[in-house]
């Protein structure tokens, strides 16, 4: 099953008691059946599809031919072809050695009797060697009622047979099995990719029992058992790395070239390859549920969904095929009748008409370049689910990025603590972290992991007292989270959420002590004393000192991209802590890179300030930066956005908190999903790796994918089109139908189509190949340089 005709016959066959559904995947030869086994059984199923013309193989059998060209049909194909070339001799090189033998059927024949000569007894043998597989398939056609290529070809041999033209049914027999084997093949070819991806995961696990080391079938190991991973041996299913270190290959699954490190409590991912150090793994899902195996089974799932070409291509067909056919019947019937001439001739040009009238070449355009598409982007560590998604990625003119964790590492960490009133730092410190620990959002997890001695910030962090007994714990969304800390309601969130609650923030006091503000990270340069500098000069009132916060503190800290959190209770401020996220290096070039493709706006969505996102934004190189967005308002953005789009819009997050705008986007893209169910179950697309660099190879590559559709349809048609405006004035012979029509056109698809395998993502310039690589680096606000 390799075309949409032959999913048609393969879908009306299944079409009975008992099939819930059917998912045919021609260009992997696939279908999957959902059925009532108490209603209809498995064996009723396959001897449904074998009725229909098919032989149905294991689910895990390989669907690429690897002795296509010594299978039975070849074979009988090349006998055919070598009986043909001798009629051929004998016909027009060596008259003298081909007598007519006798005349048989005197009358009988539609155009008189039909002669019996050296020539054509062997283009008899030929047809009698080459014809049975289509005769066979078009019997089943008919039996189906489905006006495909094989009931037309199997027409155009027989009928070509009875008005005494063996010369044309031989060569229609031989050439059009000839294109089959060449069509299958190049479908093969992009079976082969997929074939590819599915032998990454080894069978074989050698798996730790009772402390003796034991080869087993992967599908044998259960979760939480133990594998050794020797150097060199792929990884054979999902897990963490409980002993060992080494430097693993995981280009098979996120596309990056580079190895990487793995120590004790690091993920490793099935079909990697493990290039130094010994590792033992626990395993964290089955073989079946592994990464790479989710990969394989919803990129087979891709190749069964139709695109807008595909569903144009098909009712194109549909309509094409039986008006071509009509044209054939017409040109024989009027030609003989009405314009005269010998019967012979317009039937030879009727049944020329009958070979263009299949479409196998335009209908096998789209599916071919889908396949080739999708797999060639798995490779690269890119999973698109499905061709509907290729073609529109290749459509829109805008993308609307998240900040955090996407044009950002998502690493955050603490760079300021600045305490207010009566409060020290560590006080502070602790009675944050003690409010945020509940929280799953990535500025409470950096507040927590400073708080607690871990975080990446200046100093590693403060290891303070943060054991507080907490209660009533709230998330506001989008504006921060509430708690009872001892007895009393504290808040930690956005200065907003301050505002809302009455607190003046251009007038804050300050402890003053003799010493200076407690600020980390006050000027972005740490101190050389001990890692604290000074934040603002505080101003004097009537109580004592205080800070602008309003005017000056806050701006200040958002313009150097930080994120701003104030912690305090209903009726006091208690302090200021800012936390920083790192620009990701590659963020600016894939902008860039974004334009060059032709991306009109590139827009940035944050619920992060205003001055925080618009620094980051400038840094980037965006052209649109909207903050402080609630989720249903990054929602409402990327649909405005859509709508301003005269092609759609791609929206890239991370694929679980922004799900709602991925949803509701053209297309959305998650990054970083490997090992993330979430993100490949509910993303359009998944980047696999957490790079932005796999961005512009999507946008990229979905638009060839479009170029490579839209010409492989249009050269199809043209080349029908001037073959059939042809055919009937008799500048059109059969061999050429077949030859350039079917056979030509099919593998000029195909290759065409294949193209898309070699488009790999291209790379940010190294920092030696920038013009300015001479030239020492100046820091920014995020740790990157422009």
């Amino acid at each position: 099953m390799d075309c949409a005709s032959c999913a048609g016959k393969v879908e009306g066959a299944l079409d009975r008691e008992g099939v819930l559904a059917v998912d045919t995947r021609p260009t992997s030869g696939v279908v999957v059946v959902t059925h009532d086994p108490a209603v209809i059984d498995a064996d009723a199923l396959v001897a449904a599809v074998e009725g229909a013309g098919y032989d149905v193989a294991d689910a895990d059998a390989d669907t690429v031919a690897d002795d296509l060209w010594r299978s039975p049909r070849a074979i009988a194909t090349a006998v055919g072809g070598v009986f043909l070339a001798v009629g051929l001799a004998l016909e027009w090189f060596l008259p003298g050695a081909n007598p007519l033998l006798a005349t048989v059927g005197e009358g009988v024949g539609v155009l008189g009797p039909w002669e019996v000569s050296g020539a054509s007894l062997a283009y008899v043998v030929a047809i009698a060697v080459a014809a049975p597989p289509i005769l066979r398939n078009g019997y089943y056609s008919l039996r189906g009622l489905s006006l495909d290529i094989d009931l037309l070809m199997s027409i155009g041999v027989v009928a070509a047979l009875l008005i005494d033209l063996p010369f044309e049914a031989a060569t229609l027999a031989v050439l059009f099995s000839t294109a089959e084997l060449l069509e299958r093949f190049s479908i093969d070819r992009a079976r082969t990719s997929l074939r590819e991806l599915m032998e990454l995961s080894p069978d074989e696990a050698v798996v730790i029992r009772d402390g003796e080391e034991e080869t087993v079938p992967a599908a044998a190991v259960g979760v939480g058992e133990r594998l050794a991973v020797r150097p060199g041996e792929r990884v054979p299913l999902d897990g963490v790395v409980r002993e060992g270190s080494g430097a693993v290959d995981e280009s098979a699954i996120t596309g990056e070239s580079v190895p990487a490190e793995k120590e004790p409590g690091d993920e490793v991912y099935a079909g990697s390859i493990n290039e130094a150090g010994y590792l033992e793994v626990e395993a964290t899902a089955p073989a079946e549920e592994s990464t790479i195996a989710q990969v394989v089974e919803l990129v087979e799932a891709a190749n069964g969904e139709e695109t807008r070409a595909e569903r144009f291509v098909d009712r194109f067909a549909g309509v094409y095929t039986p008006i071509v056919v009509a044209a054939a019947v017409a040109t024989v019937v009027l030609g003989t009748v009405v314009v005269g001439g010998p019967a012979e001739t317009w039937f030879v040009r009727g049944l020329t008409l009958l070979v263009i009238a299949c479409p196998c070449a335009f209908v096998i355009s789209t599916p071919v370049s889908v396949v080739s598409g999708v797999t060639a982007a798995a490779r690269n560590g890119v999973l698109i689910k499905g061709g509907e998604h290729l073609e529109a990625a290749g459509d829109v003119d805008a993308v609307a990025v998240d900040k955090t964790g996407t044009l950002t590492t998502g690493e955050l960490a603490v760079t300021d603590a600045v305490p207010l009133g009566g409060t020290d730092a560590d006080d502070l410190l602790a009675r944050a972290t003690a409010l945020e620990r509940r929280s799953e959002h990535p500025v409470a997890e950096a507040i927590v992991a400073y708080g607690e001695g871990a975080g990446e910030g200046d100093g590693g962090g403060r290891d303070v007292d943060a054991d507080r007994d907490v209660a009533g714990f709230e998330a506001l969304a989008g504006k921060g989270v509430r708690a009872e800390i001892d007895g009393e309601t504290h808040y930690a969130g956005k200065p907003s959420l301050f505002e809302d609650l009455g607190f003046d923030l251009g007038h804050a006091h300050v402890r003053t002590d003799g010493g200076t503000l407690e600020g980390l990270d006050g000027t972005g340069e740490v101190d050389e004393s001990g890692g604290t500098a000074r934040l603002d000069e505080p101003e004097p009132c009537e109580h004592g000192e205080y800070l602008d916060l309003a005017g000056e503190t806050i701006p200040r800290l958002q313009a150097a991209g930080k994120t701003v959190v104030l912690v305090g209770t209903e009726a006091r401020l208690e302090g200021v802590i800012a936390v920083a996220d790192a620009v990701r290096p590659e963020a600016a070039w894939a902008v860039d890179r974004l334009h060059d493709l032709g991306i009109e706006r590139v827009v940035m969505l944050t619920g992060d300030n205003e001055r925080t996102a618009r620094a980051i934004g400038e840094t980037v190189g965006v052209d649109e930066v909207r903050a402080e967005l609630l989720p249903e308002e990054k929602v409402d953005a990327v649909r405005e956005i859509g709508a301003e789009s005269d092609g759609g819009v791609a929206m890239v997050g991370d694929g679980i908190n922004d799900a709602p705008a991925l949803a509701a986007a053209d297309v959305g893209i998650a990054m970083g999903a490997a090992g993330t169910d979430t993100a490949l179950e509910t993303a359009d697309v998944a980047l696999m790796a957490d790079d932005l660099t796999r961005l512009p190879y999507v946008i990229d590559l979905s638009a060839r994918a479009g170029r490579t559709i839209r010409t492989n349809i249009g050269a199809s048609l043209g080349v029908k089109a001037l073959l059939a405006a042809g055919a009937p004035f008799g500048y059109v012979t059969v061999a050429m139908a077949v030859i350039v029509g079917d056979m030509g056109m099919s593998l000029g698809v195909t290759g065409n189509a294949l193209r898309l395998g070699n488009v790999e993502p291209a790379e940010p310039p190294r920092a030696s190949e920038s013009p300015e690589a001479s030239e020492p680096l100046e820091a920014t606000p995020h740790g990157t340089a422009d």
